[in-house]
């Protein structure tokens, strides 16, 4: 089998720095759920689930940390800034250590990981703190000492009965001793300068009976919070009642000489008096709050949804801070237009179950990041998939699997159809259920929108302009309303190809009348579930099922046969056959302009020859930018060749050179141009038609490089035919359309360093 992977390797352990970047990788995540924060004198950080940012609070200069620069999280849970060493520790929901050094550079340790005594589901990291430049991390198995300066464990301790593992809430350190808080045993402690703190007879629990959530060490004392009460703790004393809130206290730090309380709904900060110094209510919008931390005069403050707000402590200005993101980072699918990229947060299980999630929708803009909330699209649930009228990109359709459809139009939603007024139908499956299930809308060639409404005995619904119509399958699809669909394909006949969860393909061409199913019979694996369906330049039939890759050699064969083959792709591994993709769960095939094909699967993506005979690429979380090895969508800008792809953990993108093809030749660019000093990549050249034939020469006329275009873009790695490279000078680009009709004369300027 031929192969060919992209040189990205990020191997575990190795450093990679931030300021070099693969130019080839983007990354578009969210940072408005802030599960933790930190600071240095400088600097204040903050993370998400999956990204993490840091602003100058000198500059006000913001910066982000992603898959991209090397930050590949399993869920973040902790973050801790050693001012000390200049590192940042970011902790997982995995046991995942990630130490970010001022330069960027990160170092991922896997200590905790691959520790085969823990269980896993106890390897969470809830907290960490430092004390003498140990940084002791709170786990739910207990509490790991680890050497910031060496980047090494030292050791592990155990607090439960007899030496058992039981979860550590956080951490701190009050005159040589280290306090935790755990779940269901109470505060302990031990003493820091005894060499046996791994023996668990060694710990004392001063307060057995307690459950507290948060605590801090401040000005002698610990201060502990239990529900919405905050207690002050002496040395050997009795817990006190110190302060209470209208909520649950759910974070308790020290910052800048401060005692700061986060409440839900509150901050509020105390000075080394033990006197509120001051307190912060309202953001100047509806938030709830995370954390808070201070630097230099402002308090900044995390929030669930609206990232971080930074507030002057004498004049109450408040600024949101956070990097211009989409809404969540579990993104379930995308469309992208000439000029936005929409995504979509809802979803469904693998059996097609909506989650029911009450999100909106964002999209990328050329101007930015523009969201809807919820409420602004009429509070559907389940948003999982989105059309855009190919005539008309300011009109959008949300399709939600819960509550129907939603009309966007220039960006503000007019129109909620649903069961109460147009054609779509709850389903049927189980009465009194009213969840209305529309996905997979597609536009024909009379810009009508074909939507699939699951579930119901005539699932396949029209809408044009304002009229509705509802079309059966015909006989030969029994029980239609105990069927789910996916996305599905509309070809060149209007024919349209239908993927289901337990009824394998269902192919129907309404004006026919004609319906074919295509089921394990006929090649489809075991169990008929098929998930994505796609149709390339050549009319050839991809699908993505459970247990692997199928095709139908063209859609012109339903037209004239009465049964429909699907069949797998054998390729050549090692002198042996093998089928492609064998028993991988496919979730998306996007298909290119040079009519290759990007496979979203659970084990990453993939990027196959347009017969799959090669695979081009395969990206994994392991040796790319890729947040996650769950693909949901890929979805293509056909101008640019980038490539997005929706995982669960964020959204990225590649910046391929796959372009969807031009009918003329009257936008042809080149890029760089002039290629200078020190760039390493490719020249691209695009806008170009298909098939056309591309010579660079020299200024007099030594040919260097000549090949023939496969959609709308070729590369030149600026050498003379892949050996040498072309020394500094003006290099002249003759492009001639197949049938000669057309021609373009372009220029490109090389200049070499010494």
């Amino acid at each position: 089998m031929k192969r060919l992977y992209l040189v990205y390797i990020l191997l575990i352990c190795l450093s990679s720095t931030a300021q070099n970047t693969d130019q080839l990788w983007g990354s578009y995540f969210s940072y408005y759920n802030v599960v933790d924060m930190a600071q240095s004198p400088s600097r204040v950080y903050a993370a998400g689930e999956s990204a993490m940012f840091y602003q100058n609070t000198a500059t006000g200069e913001l910066n982000t940390i992603t898959s991209v620069d090397g930050l590949k999280p399993e869920n973040i849970t902790a973050i801790y800034h050693s001012p000390q060493y200049s590192r940042t520790l970011v902790g997982n929901s995995n046991g995942l250590l990630i130490v970010v050094n001022n330069d960027g550079s990160i170092v991922n340790k896997i200590d905790i990981v691959q520790e085969a005594t823990v269980a896993a589901a106890k390897k969470k990291i809830n907290h960490i703190t430092e004390n003498n430049g140990i940084a002791y991390i709170a786990t739910d198995y207990g509490v790991s000492a680890f050497n910031i300066a060496t980047l090494e464990f030292i050791d592990t301790y155990y607090l439960g009965p007899n030496g058992a593992e039981i979860a550590v809430r956080e951490s701190a350190v009050l005159n040589g001793y280290l306090y935790v808080i755990t779940d269901g045993y109470g505060m302990r402690r031990g003493l820091l300068a005894n060499p046996n703190l791994n023996d668990f007879n060694q710990w004392q629990t001063p307060y057995p009976t307690v459950n507290y959530t948060s605590f801090a060490a401040f000005e002698g004392n610990l201060f502990a919070s239990e529900g919405n009460l905050l207690y002050r703790i002496p040395e050997n004393g009795t817990p006190v009642v110190f302060a209470s809130e209208s909520g649950a206290i759910n974070d308790v730090r020290v910052s800048n000489n401060y005692l700061v309380t986060t409440s839900g709904g509150r901050v509020v900060a105390y000075n080394n008096q033990l006197l509120q110094a001051f307190q912060i209510n309202t953001v100047g919008e509806p938030a709830v709050f995370t954390c808070a931390t201070i630097v230099g005069g402002r308090v900044y403050i995390g929030t669930t949804l609206k990232g971080v707000f930074s507030l002057d402590v004498n004049t109450f200005n408040i600024q949101n801070i956070t990097p211009a993101g989409p809404l969540e980072n579990r993104i379930f699918a995308l469309e992208k237009s000439a000029n936005n990229l929409w995504v979509a947060f809802g979803g469904f299980s693998q059996y097609h179950e909506p989650d029911a999630k009450a999100a909106g929708v964002s999209r990328l803009t050329p101007q930015g990041w523009i969201s809807l909330t919820n409420e602004q699209i009429f509070y559907v649930r389940s948003v999982s998939d989105i059309v855009v009228n190919p005539n008309n990109e300011g009109e959008v359709y949300l399709q939600s699997y819960e509550s129907g459809l939603v009309k966007v139009v220039d960006g503000t939603p007019v129109t909620f159809y649903n069961s109460g007024n147009s054609a779509l139908q709850a389903q049927q499956q189980a009465p009194g259920n009213p969840s209305t299930r529309v996905i997979g809308g597609t536009f024909d060639s009379s810009n009508r929108l074909w939507l699939v409404n699951t579930l119901t005995a005539q699932p396949i619904k029209v809408l044009n302009g304002t009229s509705w119509n509802a079309y059966g399958l015909g006989d030969n699809v029994p029980n239609p309303n105990q069927i789910e669909y996916g996305i599905m394909a509309m070809d060149r006949n209007n024919t349209l190809w239908l993927p289901t969860t337990n009824r394998g393909l269902i192919v129907f061409n309404q004006a026919m009348n004609k319906t074919i199913v295509v089921t394990e019979d006929n090649g489809l694996p075991q169990f008929n579930m098929v998930n994505c369906v796609a149709i390339d330049h050549n009319n050839r039939v991809w699908l993505g099922t459970n247990s692997g890759l199928r095709t139908i050699s063209s859609t012109e064969r339903f037209m004239t046969d009465e049964t429909l083959t699907a069949n797998n792709i054998v390729i050549m591994e090692d002198g042996l056959p093998q089928e492609l993709l064998f028993e991988q769960t496919i979730n998306d095939i996007c298909v290119d302009g040079s009519n290759n094909k990007w496979i979203g699967t659970s084990a990453g993506a993939f990027l196959v020859s347009p017969d799959g005979q090669s695979t081009l690429y395969h990206f994994t979380k392991q040796n790319s930018p890729l947040p996650s090895n769950s693909i949901n969508d890929i979805t293509i800008d056909n101008i640019t060749g980038e490539v997005f792809f929706a995982t669960d953990k964020g959204l990225v993108s590649f910046k391929g050179t796959s372009t969807a093809p031009s009918d003329n030749l009257n936008n042809v660019y080149v890029y760089p141009n002039p290629v200078r000093p020190g760039f390493e990549g490719d020249v691209k050249i695009s806008g170009l038609m298909d098939d056309v034939n591309v010579k660079i020469t020299d200024i007099e006329g030594n040919l260097v490089y000549e090949t023939t275009s496969e959609g709308g873009t070729v590369l030149w790695d600026t050498r003379a035919f892949g050996k040498y490279k072309v020394a500094s000078g003006v290099y002249m680009i003759f492009i001639v359309s197949e049938d000669g009709t057309e021609t373009k004369v372009k220029k490109v300027m090389v200049i070499r360093g010494n």
